[in-house]
Parts: structure tokens; sequence; C-alpha cells
């Protein structure tokens, strides 16, 4: 089917236009340069053919949306939305580059820039997600790249509210990189598909192609949804891509919903997990932290201030550090040895006694003894803080396995976790994931052994592990 030709672009005051940057199904990127303040920015105009009052809602929905959201980092900005002369709606965004969109097909991008980049933009999806919206299409050419090559989020134009969704609702789709259930009109959108969008995106920057793309055969759209509707990927095919984030990326596209991980976010942090285990620097999450985000100034300032400790105000010590000194020969850095004043002359003679050296040998002997018997107790307290926080850490134990379909779901009591705590599951013996709810499905062969194991992970430190549960899977 033939390409249509861009609209017009409009007439928009203030602003001069350039070139036509790109075309979509309901509209047209162009290209323009903002008088004042002088900047070239992106203008999204809605083809004149489609605009109805249903997309006019839409439109200003996704003004609305991306107002609220673009503050964050890997969010496209929105600068200006409005209504032209000849009655189109039009945003005003951000100039950023679609380049990633075309490098993933031509070479080879390297793990750890697909890394850092599904964590920025898994971190944009999870804040829309605290503020109750869903996305509904994540591919990897809605994802863009600013001037100074941070990825960004674009495209909320099928957006919804998580509180106002409806099972009906009606929206366009990007098949290769839609969940089954989406796919199967079995739901609109939730959290669980965003979470298969997000990981068929970052296979496809590592594969170069979609999850069930047939590079030899037919990719129609029933080819497509067919294999979707069975969830299984074909192998990267990447030697430098490690099995933990194959296994990642599979489970988080299985079929079943309840068997991915239950949040963005935890995905983001296995994702994060495995950049330590490549040993590249952890990509930092980039999440509005509300206490502070929402406080006042002075709310700030006062968290931010260092408090004296109690009871040090009018002490000696305090005092002398306040004081500003008056020259170089009156400061004395506490904790330093300052040289002893030569005494006047006329007091020379004065010199005090020295003690006898056999009680400077006892009291040497005294020092000696006194610092040992600290250094001890000192080692002493710190194995015994060790072995505590240690014991503190809770065991995983009484693990149950449940056989399905092509699976085993293993599942185990909560042993007392702590808030922040996250288990971690070794499968056949490798370190598969970390996630925060206590079960856990594993996609099995006929005939092979399953062997599950699971260890509590506690502010970097992990406790001892639980006895491995294994199951042994029929022959077909």
């Amino acid at each position: 089917m033939a390409r249509r030709l861009p609209s017009q672009p409009p007439v928009l005051p203030g602003f001069s236009y350039v070139h036509i940057l790109g075309s979509g199904g309901f509209a047209d990127v162009f290209l323009y340069e903002q008088n004042m303040p002088r900047r070239q920015v992106a203008v999204k105009v809605m083809l004149s053919e489609v605009v109805n009052d249903q997309v006019r809602q839409m439109f200003q929905a996704e003004a609305n949306l991306m107002a609220q959201l673009s503050a964050h980092p890997s969010i496209l900005t929105v600068y200006e939305a409005s209504v032209s002369s000849d009655g189109r709606p039009y945003l005003v965004m951000e100039l950023c580059s679609s380049s990633l969109s075309e490098r993933y097909r031509r070479e080879r991008l390297p793990v750890p820039e697909v890394l850092r980049t599904a964590v920025k933009i898994g971190s944009a999806i999870e804040t829309a997600h605290r503020a109750g919206v869903l996305h509904r299409d994540i591919k990897p050419s809605n994802i863009l790249t600013t001037a100074y090559g941070h990825p960004v989020l674009s495209d909320f134009g099928i957006a919804s509210t998580l509180t106002t969704q409806r099972e009906e609702d009606s929206v366009g789709l990007s098949i290769p990189w839609s969940a089954p259930e989406v796919l199967l009109d079995e739901t609109a959108g939730t959290v669980a598909s965003e979470v298969w969008a997000l990981a068929a995106t970052v296979y496809s920057l590592l594969a170069g192609r979609s999850p069930f793309e047939d590079p030899e055969g037919s990719n129609s759209s029933s080819d497509l949804m067919s294999r979707i509707a069975r969830a299984k990927p074909q192998p990267i095919g990447r030697s430098d891509v490690p099995a933990s984030l194959e296994a990642l990326l599979k489970r988080a596209m299985s079929r079943r919903p309840e068997a991915r991980p239950a949040s963005v976010i935890e995905f983001v942090r296995e994702l994060q997990a495995i950049e330590a285990e490549l040993g590249v620097p952890q990509t930092a999450l980039e999440i509005a932290m509300d206490e502070w985000a929402l406080g006042t100034v002075a709310d700030l300032k006062d968290r931010t201030l260092l408090r004296p400790v109690a009871g040090a105000r009018n002490s000696p010590t305090s005092r002398r550090r306040r004081r500003r000194p008056s020259g170089l020969d009156d400061y004395q850095p506490v904790g330093t040895v300052r040289e002893a004043t030569p005494l006047p002359r006329r007091f020379s003679h004065s010199r005090p006694s020295a003690p006898p050296r056999g009680l400077q040998a006892i009291t040497w002997l005294l020092i000696a003894s006194a610092v040992l018997v600290i250094g001890l107790g000192a080692t002493a307290l710190v194995v015994l803080l060790r072995a505590s926080a240690d014991e503190g850490i809770p065991v995983v134990s009484d693990i149950t396995a449940a056989r399905s379909d092509g699976s085993v779901e293993f599942a185990w009591p909560d042993p007392g976790i702590a808030e922040g705590d996250l288990y971690e599951i070794e499968v056949r013996g490798i370190r598969t994931a970390t996630q925060s709810q206590p079960r856990f499905v594993v996609d099995t062969a006929p005939g092979e052994t399953v062997c599950l194991a699971v260890t509590v992970n506690r502010q970097g430190k992990t406790g001892a592990q639980s006895a491995a549960k294994c199951v042994d899977v029929p022959d077909e």
C-alpha cells in the first residue's frame, strides 16, 4: 500500500516551519524553529481528516499526560499544546532523534548500552504507572534520543489511566511488541502487559528483530499473533548476551501474566543485577522520591543541614571549632599535635625532672596492655555484630512445586522478610532472578530435572540458601 503524502504544515504564531520529520497514522511531525526563545522543536500535528470529538479528546489527554510526566528525564518534554488556525490540534515538543529505532536493525548494539537504555526507559514507565497511567504502545520506535544521548519515551497517544480504563476500549496496537492477552482482547492493557512490551523491546534491541519475527519465514500479522500466543521466543543468538538476561526476558514474556515480574520496577532491578554481573556501572533508577518532591524549600533545607551532637553546644571543643582563627599560627585542627612553644629563657632552668626508668617501663607496659584489651574487645564486638546481622536474615524453607503443561511453579511461605528484602532465585545452579514475590515459574522440557533454591537478600547481603527443591519432569 502506498504511503500517504504528509499534510500541509500549519502556520503557527511564533514558529517558522523548516521541514517534515515523519508521518504516522493520525499525525505528522514537523521541524519548526521557535522564535522566542530561539530553538528547534518538533511539532506533532493531527491530520484534519481524522480530527473529530474522540480524536480531540485523545489529543487533549496526551497533552495533559505528557505535561504531567515530561519532567521525568526519560520522558519526552512537551513545551506547548494548542490548536492551529485551521483547526488542527498540535503539540510542541523537544527535538530528539529516532536513530535508535534504525540502529538496532542495521548494527549490533552493545549489551551495556541496551541495559542502560532499558533501565532508564523502565524508570519512565514505572513513573507513569505510579501516576496511574499506562503507555500501551511501548516499542523501539517510541524510544527517542536527546542531543546528549539520553533515551526518552515518547508517544503517549493511546495511553489510558489505570483508574478509568475499560476492558472494551479499542486502541491501536503494535503487534510485534504486544502481550498475548492484549492481542486476544482479554484486556486493553495492564502493568503485566507493559512488562511484556518492555521485555519485547529490550529483546528487539539485542536481537535486531522483534521476538517473534521469523527472519526466514512469513511475518504477517496473523503469523506474528499466532507465535505471540504461544509465547516461545527464539534465542537471541548472541554469545555476549548473558544467560541470566535471556532467562529474564523469556520470563517477562511468559504467556501467563502472573509468571512475569510483578512490576516494571522489579524487572528493572533485575536488569541492574545483570549489569553488576557483567561488571559494568549500574544505571541509576530515575524514580521520583515523594518525601522530598512534595516538601517545601524550608523542609528541604532542614533535612540537609548538619545538626550538632546533643550536649556538645557548650563544650570547649565546639567553641574552638566555631571560632574563626585570627591567623595561621593560631589555627589548630582537631586531632593534630601542635609543636610545643619554647619557654622564655628566664624559665629555661625549670625543666621538670623525668620519672624513674622503672616507673616509665611499668607505665608503658600498662598502656600497651590496655590497647591490646581494647583491640581484642573491638574485634570481638565486630564479629558478634556480623554474626547477629547474618542470623537476622530469614531463611526460606518448605518450597513446594506444582507441575503444569510445560512448566513448574515453585512457591514457598514468607519466612518473615522485611521491607526491601528480595528473594534471589537459583535455577539449575544459575542465579536467574531477584524478586519480591514468593513464587517462581520455570519452563521445562520433557525428561529433565529442575532444581530451585532461594536466598534472601537484605541490603546487598545474602543469608543462608534454602535446600534445593527438585522436580523430575516425565517424558512425553
